[in-house]
């Protein structure tokens, strides 16, 4: 892996975006068929009320992955100044800081989310009869936001370190992964809502460790190392998170937008138009 990586100090400009544009827009296909598939099978395999339960659990993850994209656009940013710069040890400390910060903001969504998955659906605008299948779509989803986040900060730094294929890989493999798991627990095993659920959470694991096993293992230059336990490096760490937030903060927003466009979409049609309405809404 580290012999097929490629070298950005030699290789020329018209290369590099050819090397760089391909891989990244297929990946990016592949995450669009994803969202696709997961529309047909779940609501040919389960129903509209289910395209409706999804809907309502979607919004506060596309807030997670505006979060990781945040941090993940932040670090790939400081990362290749401390690169340009020969601070091999600063790139691969802010790159670290920034998946650990998104792995306790993360599980801190996880414990006020799960604490009481019904309540958390009302505040979504669930109606009571489309509870049962929130509350069993939703704990799985949320905890595909932890691998999702992983992936969304380690991709940036996969192809910052001169592997956009393994980057697509990422993403395609997760992808075709979740079509096959989709059909097989949605249609032989008929586990309804909670197979499509159950199908999203191992797709975003294996694209989630994919990735931590590159940066752990097969990085040529951005890996992950250990991090000081004391309160100077807890206060470094608190700065260089702030400054990737501040350059990160656009793709935060567009992110969040979408999610509040979709959570004001989910309480308007469930008011005016109840279940059928926020099915119909659905962005799957």
């Amino acid at each position: 892996m580290k012999r097929d990586a490629i070298d950005l100090g030699k290789t020329g400009i018209p290369r590099l975006f050819r090397m760089y544009f391909v891989p990244t827009v297929l990946g990016m296909l592949s995450l669009c068929a994803v969202t696709a598939t997961d529309g047909i099978f779940v609501g040919r395999g389960v129903g509209s009320d289910a395209l409706a339960a999804v809907n309502i659990c979607i919004s506060p993850t596309m807030v997670m992955v505006g979060i990781s994209l945040m941090l993940g656009v932040g670090a790939s940013v400081v990362s290749s100044i401390h690169l340009a710069n020969r601070n091999v040890k600063a790139a691969r400390l802010n790159i670290t800081q920034a998946l650990l910060a998104a792995t306790a903001v993360v599980t801190l969504f996880l414990i006020v989310t799960l604490a009481s998955p019904a309540t958390t659906g009302r505040l979504l605008g669930s109606s009571e009869s489309l509870m049962p299948l929130v509350v069993e779509y939703m704990p799985w989803i949320f905890a595909a936001c932890m691998f999702q986040a992983w992936c969304g900060i380690g991709l940036f730094v996969v192809r910052l370190d001169g592997s956009p294929g393994y980057a697509m890989w990422c993403n395609i493999i997760p992808g075709l992964l979740n079509a096959l798991l989709d059909y097989i627990f949605i249609f032989p095993l008929d586990m309804g809502i909670r197979g499509a659920a159950i199908a999203t959470c191992v797709s975003c694991l294996t694209g989630g460790l994919m990735v931590m096993a590159y940066l752990g293992r097969f990085a040529t230059t951005l890996r992950i190392i250990r991090v000081k336990l004391s309160w100077k490096s807890f206060r470094l760490t608190m700065r260089n998170i702030g400054y990737q937030c501040k350059i990160g903060v656009s793709a935060l927003l567009g992110e969040a937008t979408m999610g509040l466009l979709m959570l004001m979409g989910n309480l308007m049609f469930m008011r005016y138009m109840g279940n059928d309405g926020v099915g119909a809404f659905s962005w799957l």
